[in-house]
């Protein structure tokens, strides 16, 4: 014992703290002694539009200098690719080299390690190193009485292995379409799903008055953007779900992130493959990687009505609604509020307040470095400076005080935000935080090259009737998902694509055969754990 005690000291007196977590050793640097090194996942968005390496740029410079005199810490980035980070994570993971900070959109995949013992257990530090983070994160909105750093908690052990963002916008998608093909066509402004069917019918029937009208060589009614219309469609494929449904059956009933199980989604299907079989739909969108291909339509000025995030065509440099009137000075889009439901209601998701997860290896040398690092970012000089940047360069301040936040940064393009708010870079937050909630709102309209009156229009029309996804605390672990997310997201994106585009006479026979092979593929049993831990 007096050796153990007199090792002790000897470790104290160095300056340094050792802790023992999962069975390892991880050693520490104290203030003043050799900074820690950490690294940290950041999203690789490419360079299109001038964006800068994600790794290595002035925003990164800028945290890796703070950092380091504010906690000794010494921080690089790890660019992981944003549309396949869930399969660069598990790379690293199998590899054993992931970041000491990791983030992902993934909840499956990330409790899967969690399982597996792969994730560092945060809990014994939320009142202590994370202390500021937690009170950022504030009150879970979804479950009262709980703090939202306890979103994810063990209820069986008390293990927090992921936290969730704070989101600041809820606002998800909104259907956009040609303002200006309407005004051509004399046409009103569709306000239910049938209108909607019968407009796309007219922008059809009258193609040729478009063209002549717009100068371009072809009219494409509508276009989905991507094969997953589970995804890429919420607005539409509510407005066919049962309106009364409860919160547990769409909790239960919600398969690695698809409606595909929710009773209506069948009709919803149905749907789509009416407007592809009657060529309302552009016929290559099952052929298009992500969404490049009808990004590209749209901005050639061919598409008519479109669904996407609710300020997707705002969003500079490189933008839609600007590419689109570079080729066509007279086109424009607006937000439109059009699909019904059986109650009358245009119901769309919203985002939860938790946004993406973002967690610590258990495979890190430097668990409280990293936990460091997560409490540094919750601190408001900190997440200001990364979300605003500096004045004159990437935001200003108007005469009434509200702050304008200018990503493309055109005085100084080096400090380019290579995503909104600079998201990829404030984990513990999605949107920008501001001293007030209504400060924050209006600098969010501010911080685009449009009217601010434009962007709280589709803000407002995205959250109206806007349903968040239910929050369930499972009465044990999911496990089941994790090992079978990638096969039932690609097998499911077949089954989808061949029920939008067969001939509508195979429809039923193929709905039947397709889910009965999805189910088989560990759908079921996703499900039937769903049910069996769905907390009574």
């Amino acid at each position: 014992m007096k050796r153990i005690i007199m090792a002790l000291l000897i470790l104290v007196t160095a300056g340094t703290a050792v802790f023992a977590t999962g069975g390892q050793q991880t050693q520490q640097s104290a203030a003043g002694g050799a900074p820690v090194k950490i690294s940290v996942e950041v999203f690789d968005r490419g360079t299109d539009g001038g964006k800068t390496n994600p790794a290595d740029n002035k925003w990164t410079q800028w945290i890796h200098d703070k950092l380091l005199r504010d906690e000794n810490i010494d921080v690089t980035f790890v660019a992981v690719p944003r549309w396949s980070e869930e399969t660069a994570l598990v790379n690293l993971f199998a590899a054993g080299t992931p970041p000491d900070v990791c983030y992902s959109y993934n909840n499956d995949n990330i409790q899967g390690w969690a399982n597996q013992g792969g994730l560092f257990d945060v809990s014994p530090y939320i009142n202590t190193t994370l202390k500021d983070l937690n009170a950022f994160l504030d009150k879970d909105k979804a479950i009262p009485g709980k703090q939202l750093i306890e979103r994810e908690i063990d209820l069986s052990t008390g293990a927090i292995y992921r936290i969730p963002a704070q989101r600041m916008a809820l606002a998800r998608q909104v259907l956009f379409m040609r303002e200006d093909w309407l005004t051509i066509l004399k046409l009103p402004v569709p306000t239910t799903t049938e209108e909607f069917h019968k407009t796309l019918l007219a922008f059809r029937d009258r193609a040729n008055e478009l063209m002549a009208a717009t100068g371009v060589s072809r009219i494409v009614p509508a276009n989905l953007g991507t094969t997953r219309i589970d995804w890429a469609v919420p607005p539409i494929i509510e407005s066919f779900i049962d309106p009364n449904l409860s919160a547990k059956d769409r909790w239960i009933n919600t398969v690695i992130g698809s409606s595909t199980l929710l009773p209506g989604f069948k009709e919803a299907l149905r749907f789509i493959n009416t407007l592809y079989n009657e060529n309302l739909l552009d016929k290559d969108f099952p052929l298009y990687a992500q969404t490049t291909g009808a990004d590209d339509l749209l901005k050639s000025g061919q598409v008519g009505a479109y669904v996407n995030e609710w300020d997707d065509i705002y969003r500079e440099p490189n933008g839609k609604l600007s590419g689109l009137k570079a080729n066509i000075p007279t086109a424009n889009l607006i937000p439109v509020d059009c699909f019904t439901n059986s109650n009358g209601q245009t119901v769309k998701p919203i985002y939860d307040q938790a946004g993406l997860s973002y967690f610590i290896p258990a495979a890190s040398k430097n668990h409280n470095a990293a936990m460091r690092y997560l409490n540094w970012l919750a601190k408001y000089d900190n997440y200001h400076f990364l979300q605003v940047g500096p004045e004159g360069v990437t935001h200003s301040i108007s005469a009434d005080g509200v702050v304008k936040v200018d990503a493309t940064a055109r005085p100084d393009p080096t400090w380019i935000m290579n995503s909104n708010q600079n998201i990829d870079y404030t984990m513990p937050m999605n949107g920008l935080f501001l001293e007030t909630e209504e400060a924050s709102i209006r600098a969010l309209a501010a911080g685009y090259v449009y009217p601010a009156e434009l962007i709280e229009r589709a803000y407002r029309i995205a959250l109206k009737d806007g349903l968040p996804p239910p929050v369930v605390k499972p009465s044990s672990p999911l496990t089941v998902a994790g090992p079978l997310n990638q096969t039932l997201v690609d097998k499911g994106g077949v089954f989808l694509v061949d029920l939008e585009t067969c001939p509508s006479a195979q429809f039923d026979a193929k709905w039947d055969a397709g889910l009965k092979d999805w189910l088989t593929a560990g759908a079921q049993a996703v499900l039937d754990e769903r049910r069996a831990k769905y907390p009574n």
